[in-house]
C-alpha cells in the first residue's frame, strides 16, 4: 500500500486553485464566462479534496466522495461548454483545444471517469489514490489546453 505524500501535491493544486480565480476578473463574453463557472465548481471540489489531503480541512468522508461526484458531475459539461470556439481576453483556454477538440473531449471524459471510478472515499488513504487518478487527469487536460 503506498502512502499519499500531499506535499507532491501542492504546487500542482495550488496552481490549478489560484490560476481560475484570477481568470475572472473582467470576462466579458458571457460564454466564456459560463465555461469559467463550470470550471471553477470542478476546482472547488478539487480544493476540497486537496485541502482534506493537507490537512487543511479534516478528513471528512462523506464530503470527499461528494466532491469526487461532483467533480464527475460537473466535467459532463465540460466539453458543450468548450464546444462553440468562443474567446475573451482573459480566458485561459488555448485555441488548441479547437484544434483537437476530439482530444480534448477524451481528456475531459478520462477525467470524469477518474472522479466517478473512485467511489467512497473512506479513509485518507483512498482520499490519495482519488487525488492520484484525478490530479493525473487535470494536469493532462491544462498542459495541452490551458495557459
Amino acid at each position: 500500500m503506498s502512502v499519499f505524500k500531499p506535499a507532491l501535491f501542492a504546487l500542482p493544486l495550488s496552481v490549478l486553485i489560484a490560476a481560475p480565480a484570477l481568470a475572472h476578473s473582467d470576462v466579458k463574453n458571457p460564454v466564456v464566462m459560463d465555461r469559467m463557472m463550470t470550471m471553477k465548481a470542478i476546482q472547488g471540489s478539487m480544493k476540497t479534496l486537496g485541502d482534506m489531503a493537507k490537512g487543511k480541512i479534516p478528513f471528512d468522508a462523506e464530503k470527499a466522495t461528494a466532491a469526487a461526484a461532483a467533480m464527475a458531475h460537473d466535467g459532463k459539461k465540460v466539453p458543450e461548454k468548450f464546444r462553440a470556439n468562443e474567446t475573451d481576453p482573459k480566458s485561459e483556454a488555448l485555441p488548441a483545444i479547437w484544434d483537437n477538440f476530439d482530444d480534448f473531449v477524451q481528456k475531459s471524459e478520462a477525467m470524469v471517469a477518474a472522479a466517478a471510478s473512485v467511489g467512497t472515499i473512506g479513509d485518507e488513504s483512498a482520499l490519495g489514490a482519488a487525488l492520484g487518478k484525478i490530479g493525473g487527469t487535470c494536469k493532462a487536460c491544462h498542459r495541452d489546453y490551458r495557459e
